[in-house]
């Protein structure tokens, strides 16, 4: 009797120790080694990642360009400032009435239109041409620079003269504006006007494969003569010849400025 109530006396000791014990392991269980190290080696590069991610975008070099932008900038403006507001030669163009310029502020593409009768006459160039490599200056055995004509060429702008009647097709002259002259290349004529003026890929596609027509200076030289007479009477001579690529400058100019503003902006962010 006595050593029943001694087992159960120890049976519920044992209960009441055992019990605390295993909500105690419960609580506090420690973290094994390998769990420490996983969680460091997270948080180190986590640490890592933030200090990139708030250095990037933020290098050495970034300040020396935007300085080297902004003196740019600021020459950019003081030549502006000294040239004023509109060339005398864009003023005196639009004041004459006969042609219409559209050039937007950020495509390197001027069109140039007016009406003649029943003909709608439109001149495309781009002002990509203006950064081609000029040609070298000559200079004689004193090391004078030598007046010659490369002293006088002015930068040769491709154009395309396109001239359109209602219903009845186009005519596209392909040409090159320098120096007062236009030098062509060859004329096409397009039974579907709309290829001669979109610019899609659609209708570049279209236009692949087409006859362009014969080079100009195959043409008898009278058949020559007279093109260009039919050219001239609608405004394409040497006045124009000549503004084109001052216009080209003029306009490459204004979007070089603003290239330098949104790049300088851009890397000072």
């Amino acid at each position: 009797m006595a050593s029943m109530r001694s087992l159960r006396t120890a049976s519920s000791a044992l209960r009441t120790f055992s019990t605390p014990v295993r909500s105690s392991l419960l609580r506090s269980a420690p973290v094994s080694l390998s769990a420490r190290t996983t969680l460091a080696t997270r948080q180190s590069l986590a640490r890592q990642f933030s200090v990139s991610a708030r250095s990037f975008g933020q290098g050495e070099s970034d300040v020396e360009l935007a300085s080297k932008l902004k003196e740019e900038i600021q020459y950019e403006k003081e030549a502006a400032a000294e040239a004023g507001p509109v060339p005398e030669f864009v003023s005196d163009f639009k004041s004459s009435g006969v042609w219409s310029i559209e050039a937007k502020d950020g495509n390197d593409e001027v069109v140039l239109t007016r009406k003649f009768g029943n003909e709608e006459v439109r001149v495309i160039f781009s002002i990509a041409d203006i950064d081609a490599e000029a040609p070298a200056p000559e200079f004689d055995e004193d090391g004078n620079p030598v007046e010659g004509e490369n002293s006088l060429t002015s930068t040769p702008v491709r154009c395309a003269i396109t001239m359109t009647k209602p219903n009845t097709g186009a005519l596209t002259v392909d040409c090159v504006a320098q120096d007062g002259n236009f030098t062509i290349d060859n004329i096409t004529f397009y039974g579907d006007s709309s290829l001669a003026k979109e610019l899609t890929a659609e209708a570049d596609w279209k236009r692949r494969g087409l006859y362009i027509g014969p080079q100009f200076d195959h043409l008898d030289v009278a058949l020559q003569e007279s093109f260009e007479r039919y050219l001239e009477e609608r405004g394409i001579n040497s006045s124009l010849a000549l503004f084109i690529p001052e216009y080209a400058e003029y306009k490459e100019q204004q979007e070089y400025s603003k290239w330098l503003d949104n790049v300088h902006s851009f890397v000072s962010a």
